[in-house]
């Protein structure tokens, strides 16, 4: 799914979980940082955006955050939990 279905699937902004099941969701910029969905949306006096400049604070993906350590944003430091916590030994 792309980022645009993404947002049209839910109401227009990007969603902080996937459905069915609530798992967590992590948008990812262009050099590989890592935004909650709040700063993705442009909460927070966030500056992220997508399409248009070709700079790092271009969201050009999203994925489940499935297992491990939380994820930080790089914007608001807030930590976004995985699914289903730590792996093993990591």
């Amino acid at each position: 799914m792309t980022l645009a279905e993404l947002r049209a699937a839910h109401d227009g902004s990007f969603p902080a979980y996937a459905w069915p099941g609530g798992y967590p969701v992590i948008y990812v910029a262009r050099d590989g940082a890592v935004f909650c969905a709040k700063c993705a949306n442009g909460e927070n006096g966030s500056d992220a955006h997508v399409g248009g400049a070709d700079d790092d604070w271009r969201i050009d993906g999203w994925a489940i955050h499935w297992e491990g350590q939380p994820e930080v944003c790089c914007h608001c430091n807030a930590e976004i939990e995985s699914a289903y916590g730590p792996v093993e030994g990591e």
